[in-house]
């Protein structure tokens, strides 16, 4: 096994009616309310309600929301600089994810680049590193990327897409609710659940010896996944099935099963291009 130095600060807020703690959370982590950006897709965040409940725990805790819709699946730069320029001056305190892998990598490149002088592209093309961000808070609303609790940002350029890990940008808290899980289509439960498996394979997969722990850890989450994926998607309405689903797709990525080892990788870096 390897050496390694490891902490995960992410506060995980789990179970039914997450999303109406974020305000409260919220203010026990910051210590004040102030003004917060809520990022979030489509339409969905709208009509299942996830973003009402969300801005009004904000509001309810004495937070000004500002939002910004229209993220789109594999995120693009483009969006993160025009969200950057729109809020600069505004003085927003931290950063508000509600959706799914997208959006929350877009708030975290937005809260890098809220606390950096030059352009947030920099980090993903390796001319700067991550110093510092403004707080991002993720609210889930699609079990998959895991980006959630990780360090990770994937964002997309003119044809290139690719990644940065910095733990200034790992969320301060997660909010899962199972139950809004049940809305999604077949084909989201099937990617997702495939992506989960994946982030563990990636490390699991591996050339270091003496790692029987974590192998064991990454084991039970596989097994778990591979034993009520298809249950969510035979029946997305089953809560107990999509609170297994949902716990191991965020922990597959925090980094845990990775202690210890040499990770992999290639099968995302290939996805990616």
């Amino acid at each position: 096994m390897l050496n390694f130095s490891y902490a995960n600060p992410t506060r995980l807020v789990f179970g039914r009616s997450a999303e109406h703690e974020v305000g409260r959370v919220m203010t026990s982590i910051l210590g004040r309310p102030g003004k917060v950006l809520v990022l979030f897709g489509g339409g969905s965040a709208h009509r299942t309600g996830i973003l009402g409940a969300v801005e009004n725990s904000l509001q309810e805790s004495g937070f000004a929301v500002i939002e910004m819709g229209g993220v789109q699946p594999n995120p693009r730069m483009g969006f993160v600089r025009d969200t950057i320029d729109w809020v600069r001056d505004q003085g927003i305190r931290a950063v508000v994810a509600v959706g799914g892998g997208s959006v929350i990598d877009t708030a975290k490149a937005v809260a890098a680049g809220l606390e950096y002088e030059g352009d947030a592209w920099d980090f993903f093309a390796g001319r700067a590193q991550v110093e510092r961000a403004l707080p991002v808070f993720a609210v889930l609303t699609i079990p998959a990327a895991g980006s959630e609790q990780s360090i990770r940002a994937v964002i997309t350029h003119h044809g290139t897409k690719t990644g940065i890990g910095s733990e200034h940008i790992r969320p301060k808290a997660a909010f899962i609710n199972p139950e809004r899980f049940s809305t999604l289509p077949a084909i989201h439960i099937s990617a997702g659940v495939c992506d989960m498996l994946s982030h563990i394979c990636e490390r699991y997969f591996s050339n270091t010896a003496a790692t029987d722990f974590v192998d064991g850890q990454a084991e039970a989450a596989l097994r778990t996944i591979i034993a009520f994926g298809p249950k969510v998607l035979a029946d997305p309405s089953n809560y107990d099935a999509w609170c297994q689903i949902g716990l191991a797709g965020s922990f597959a990525h925090n980094g845990i099963f990775g202690l210890g080892r040499e990770e992999d990788w290639a099968c995302h870096a290939i996805e990616h291009e």
